[in-house]
């Protein structure tokens, strides 16, 4: 999320409040992960389950079984307080009913292209979804809700979630109740590399799945980017990104307390502050590091702001979407006087939090509806975040009767004959030659498309 010398030259001239610490993006692919993830991913598939229980054992001190039955997962929400079960049951309900709205806005069609010609589109769901639910140092309880539940409303017949154990206890019950309120067809208590390599080299008691998705640590991270080809994967997501675009209207203890709600993921956290007020800046690196004497997480957030953060001045709304677009933060927030004015001009972003009342945790933790699984590193210049259009195919079919052969078969065989492809030109000789050759059969460009070329 940083900006690069040479993006900084072809952006107008902006001013640097803070600069982040660190020179260089926060997630690089660390030689000893590949290597370690390759070794892992080797052994998993040619030693099977056997080299799964191993590795749980060793990494994560578990021997017990690992799925977790049908009845534990439907007695998760019993372990946990009442307040919590209701926050996740609604957070379920709110992620489950955006995406069946997703769903419903995705229409299968026919469109006639000429007499006797027709093409078509459906959207068909993958068959086999496998979602990794992490639950390290800090359980991301939403987690299944935006994978395990999208999938499901996207229709995918099977999905399977894995979620690491802790030491003897099993897995996290408020994981687990979250892959049971988003109906996972199985769960078990895998964890790390050794999980996604199960999945897709279908040792669980199941065929190997089409897709991965969910997020992890480095390790995870790693995995999906070497069994991609041999599944889909939603995204490579780096660690988690914030920026906030605001101006002087702006609250500078709403605006530092939501930076550090980010970078609170991790001490490789990018957190921005893009303003059209310096005295504002000003004012929230102080918030920033008055709110960090408190914050319970400091040591995490105050690293992640000190060599990731950054506060950057520019002089107009047109400078900071310019700004916003070349870092293409993960989650981007908009606390300005003219907030319509970036939701119509932004185009690079995870997502977008429209008003200081709206704030990236709303959405992490389930309950605005929308997905978390969002692109990092810049990647939202050409990515978008997981929802259900990552879950289905838009299939294409065309349906050519008799009658339409006179306007398909005189230009691929003209276009093959040019190409030196005599099969491909053969194909459509013998149709026309079977219904017989007409003058203006290749005359059928309509004129309305003649006059614009």
């Amino acid at each position: 999320m940083q900006i690069t010398q040479h993006e900084a030259e072809a952006l107008a001239p902006f001013q640097w409040l803070k600069k982040p610490a660190v020179d260089g993006p926060p997630a690089q692919r660390d030689p000893k992960v590949v290597e370690r993830v390759s070794e892992m991913l080797s052994t998993v598939e040619r030693k099977g389950l056997d080299a799964v229980r191993a590795y749980a054992e060793e990494l994560d001190g578990w021997s017990g079984d690992l799925e977790i039955g049908a009845e534990e997962l439907k007695k998760s929400g019993d372990a946990l307080p009442p307040d919590v079960r209701t926050a996740l049951e609604m957070g379920y309900e709110r992620t489950h009913r955006f995406a069946s709205a997703q769903r419903e806005h995705l229409t299968d069609f026919e469109i006639e292209l000429a007499p006797g010609v027709k093409g078509g589109q459906r959207y068909v769901p993958v068959t086999r979804v496998g979602a990794y639910l992490p639950a390290g140092r800090f359980p991301l309880l939403a987690s299944a809700f935006m994978t395990v539940g999208v999938a499901k409303a996207a229709g995918v017949p099977t999905v399977l979630a894995c979620t690491p154990p802790s030491g003897e206890h099993g897995a996290h019950p408020a994981v687990l109740y979250g892959a049971y309120l988003s109906q996972a067809d199985r769960v078990f208590a895998v964890g790390g590399v050794q999980a996604l390599g199960a999945l897709a080299f279908g040792l669980l008691g199941e065929a190997p799945v089409d897709m991965l998705v969910g997020a992890g640590n480095a390790f995870v991270t790693e995995a999906k980017r070497q069994l991609f080809g041999r599944v889909g994967i939603d995204l490579l997501a780096g660690p988690s990104e914030v920026a906030v675009i605001a101006d002087d209207t702006a609250d500078p203890a709403w605006v530092a307390a939501d930076l550090l709600g980010q970078a609170e993921h991790g001490p490789n956290s990018p957190a921005a502050l893009i303003t059209t007020s310096e005295e504002l800046g000003h004012k929230v690196i102080a918030e920033v590091d008055r709110q960090l004497e408190t914050l319970t997480t400091r040591e995490i957030a105050g690293a992640a702001w000190r060599d990731y953060g950054s506060v950057i001045v520019v002089r107009n709304a047109d400078e900071a979407v310019a700004v916003a677009d070349v870092i293409g933060p993960e989650h981007l927030e908009i606390q300005t006087e003219d907030d319509d004015f970036y939701l119509q001009n932004l185009t690079n972003y995870g997502s977008l939090f429209i008003g200081p009342w709206s704030t990236v945790a709303y959405s992490d933790k389930g309950i605005a509806g929308t997905n978390h699984v969002l692109p990092t590193g810049k990647t939202s210049r050409y990515n978008a975040g997981l929802s259900v259009s990552r879950f289905l195919k838009p299939l294409t079919y065309q349906r050519a009767a008799k009658e339409g052969t006179a306007a398909l078969a005189p230009a691929v065989e003209r276009i093959s004959a040019f190409e030196g492809l005599a099969a491909h030109g053969a194909t459509a000789t013998l149709r026309i030659d079977r219904i017989g050759r007409r003058s203006e059969a290749f005359d059928s460009v309509p004129a309305a498309l003649r006059d614009q070329l």
